[in-house]
């Protein structure tokens, strides 16, 4: 059962009244026809351990309850004690986004895809969640990096990324010439077919692939990584968490995206500056142990096998 002494501050650190009964917010992946039983089995769990669930639309479509969908965005105003993403990284990145703001505690159940950040297996589960409840589950703090998308001179919009943003052309073959300034400095002027900028989570993410270094996620620094420079010289950045990374392309209309964390996406405009630095905001992963990033690489990458 849930441990009262947890339930008194979680409560209070949430605006929670005495009568009020604690959330948990379950997010979907689509097209898991397994989830048809793992749902409803998961929200019988959490009321025998007086949880009330809140479901976002995917879930309520598992369940046959489409009407009972909640949008994500709105589930955050709920205030819920725990936040159970069943999917994969993809699904955990979206609710990230949503719940930040709140430092809800996020568990991350990997349905069988790679999972850098969904690293809980479907069978570690509820031995997860009680040892959460009893106090003894780590939590695992990651921060976020601001966006900012300025077009004539204001802010056209922003966001909170917690892996990555791109920026990078669309279907024409075409590179882009990008102009990378570090705190209102200059940095350099190359041509190539995308820029990344990614948090310490996000080193194991589209950078990686791009032969960015892995950064531990402790570490306060984000990688400008470049997709296929021109100019062989030009090699992956680690920069300052506390710095601004100001990006600016040389675009064609209908030809170059902004990409935050895989997900949303934005055309890009001549003109247009995008500007990453270190968000308020963060998120916390729960976690069964203190696995470690290279616990992760060697069971995801297969380091040190032969």
């Amino acid at each position: 059962m849930f441990v009262a002494q947890n339930l008194k501050e979680s409560r209070a650190a949430h605006d929670y009244t005495v009568e009020s009964m604690p959330r948990a917010a379950i997010v979907s992946k689509p097209q898991k026809p397994e989830l048809e039983q793992i749902i409803p089995e998961l929200i019988a769990w959490l009321a025998a351990h007086g949880f009330e669930s809140t479901l976002d639309p995917q879930s309520a479509i598992y369940i046959g309850r489409p009407e009972k969908g909640v949008a994500r965005e709105v589930m955050a105003e709920k205030r819920h004690q725990v936040v159970i993403t069943l999917g994969g990284d993809g699904t955990l990145l979206s609710a990230a986004r949503a719940f930040s703001r709140l430092g809800t505690p996020i568990l991350g159940v990997n349905l069988g895809s790679l999972g850098f950040l969904t690293e809980v297996p479907l069978s570690d589960m509820y031995t997860t969640l009680e040892a959460w409840l009893n106090g003894t589950a780590v939590l695992d703090s990651r921060w976020m990096m601001q966006t900012d998308l300025t077009r004539d001179g204001r802010t056209f919009c922003s966001w909170d990324a917690l892996n990555d943003v791109v920026i990078a052309k669309g279907a024409i073959a075409r590179m882009a010439d990008f102009t990378i300034e570090l705190d209102t400095q200059p940095v350099a002027h190359f041509r190539a077919d995308g820029v990344i900028v990614s948090t310490p989570t996000g080193s194991t993410a589209y950078t990686l692939a791009a032969n960015g270094p892995i950064l531990m996620p402790t570490v306060d620094a984000m990688v400008l990584t470049a997709i296929c420079p021109h100019l062989l010289t030009i090699r992956p950045i680690v920069i300052p968490g506390h710095s601004r990374i100001s990006v600016t392309v040389d675009v064609v209309p209908h030809e170059t995206y902004l990409t935050v964390d895989g997900q949303e996406a934005v055309e890009l405009l001549m003109g247009d500056r995008i500007d990453c630095c270190r968000s308020d905001h963060s998120i916390r992963l729960l976690r069964l142990h203190e696995n470690g990033l290279f616990n992760v690489l060697r069971q995801k990458l297969s380091w040190g096998e032969r």
